[in-house]
């Protein structure tokens, strides 16, 4: 297990002279479009385009070897993707993981170097944490890390146990970043309170929840379907989504009399399992498996109602989804479970419906009220699509970052 890097060993720079309102920020991350279509790669390039088109140069930079150790051996060191620079630090990822570490480190250090960012902003985990306050150290700049995600209770909701080395020397890794990081991000106030628990000064915590684009908000919602009724979910198919709770709620209203279409789009571990289930329920249900980024927003305005079914645990009272905000600002309603992170994105009975988590008799019922009621979806989604407009949008997200950002230059000017 790799321990946190010895920070006082490293030389230590002044604070380089810069603006106070940075001009060009490095995103440091693990994975990126185009290669991994998931939330996390949503999140950072929909961040960077929203500073780009805010006047920050923003760039994003991989892990050391990415995409390379994913099977893309023919990629470039530098990749435009809608108008984002990425930087691949494409070289050889030495066996041993400190070895591996200090190579990103130098690699990511000459990029700085060379782009001279005003801002490092590090993503989860906390090896990209390790670097950018290394590289930070180095080259006098400062460094936010946003905590996206709790690893190690992502391990748990795989069956590892939390009494196990690995979870412990994570949790203590995790927030060993999280005290060295001049300024924190996340996503949600569960995980806020999550990180001051573990000693972090509240004021040094700023929330820049998940979000969406402006112009999904200005297309034409989606339409009410008045022949056909469809549920269904978009995203990476982890058994800890619950959607096996979704087919058996669904099979339940379909028993009731009750025409229902299920339509499940992504991949991910739950996937065969999901399809088996389907077919011994005998479900009117279709698995597209993953698609392309632009093909998405077709397949959610064919659907009525989002079905956000999440099981109880740890990661699931902590960490926010991202696919239920889009959902929403095409004006379609959720339905999801009544854990902390869902709730402050779904308002009981004025954005969509909440539902004891594991409650199968319970999501059933919510289904078939919306199945039965039109109006109420069509209500419910036009205040779900409202929220998404006033409170969650990427530019509202950047103002936010922009006032971090701020905090850690006034003062030291060019």
């Amino acid at each position: 297990m790799l321990t946190p890097l010895p920070l006082e060993q490293w030389p230590t720079s002044a604070l380089r002279s810069r603006p106070v309102t940075p001009a060009r920020v490095l995103h440091i991350v693990t994975n990126a479009l185009p290669e991994i279509v998931a939330g996390y790669t949503v999140r950072t390039h929909c961040l960077a385009a929203t500073q780009r088109a805010q006047g920050i140069d923003a760039q994003v930079v991989t892990r050391l070897g990415f995409p390379v150790t994913k099977g893309y051996v023919d990629a470039a060191a530098t990749e435009d993707v809608s108008g984002v620079p990425y930087h691949r630090l494409i070289a050889p990822v030495p066996l041993r993981a400190e070895a591996a570490r200090a190579a990103d480190i130098r690699q990511t250090a000459a990029l700085a170097e060379r782009l001279q960012p005003d801002v490092l902003h590090a993503h989860s985990n906390h090896l990209n944490a390790q670097v950018a306050l290394a590289v930070g150290r180095l080259q006098g700049l400062p460094v936010v890390y946003e905590v996206r995600g709790f690893l190690e209770e992502t391990w748990v909701s795989r069956g590892h146990s939390p009494d196990a080395e690995s979870y412990r020397l994570t949790r203590a890794t995790e927030t060993w970043a999280m005290r060295h990081a001049d300024a924190i991000v996340t996503l949600s106030e569960s995980m806020r309170a999550e990180i001051v628990s573990r000693g972090i000064d509240p004021a040094k915590v700023t929330i820049a929840p998940n979000a969406v684009d402006e112009d999904l908000v200005r297309e034409r919602p989606a339409a009410i379907h008045p022949t056909t009724y469809t549920i269904g979910t978009v995203g990476t198919l982890n058994h800890y989504e619950g959607l096996d709770l979704m087919l058996a709620a669904a099979a339940r209203v379909a028993a009731a009399g009750i025409p229902v279409r299920v339509l499940v789009v992504g991949d991910g571990p739950a996937r065969a399992d999901l399809e088996s289930q389907a077919a011994l329920l005998g479900l009117d249900a279709t698995f597209t498996g993953r698609v392309a980024p632009d093909d998405v927003r077709r397949h959610y305005r064919q659907l009525d109602v989002f079905c956000l079914p999440r099981r109880d645990l740890p990661v699931t009272r902590l960490v926010p989804p991202l696919k239920p905000l889009e959902a929403m600002a095409c004006g379609i309603p959720v339905i999801a479970s009544d854990l902390p992170p869902l709730r402050e994105l779904v308002a009981d009975g004025r954005t969509g419906l909440l539902v004891p988590a594991g409650d199968v008799e319970a999501l059933a019922e919510a289904i078939g009220t919306l199945a039965r009621r039109a109006d109420a979806r069509a209500q419910l989604g036009a205040g779900a699509r409202d929220f998404v407009a006033t409170q969650r949008t990427w530019t509202a997200v950047h103002h936010t970052l922009t006032e971090v950002y701020a905090s850690l230059t006034q003062g030291v000017t060019a």
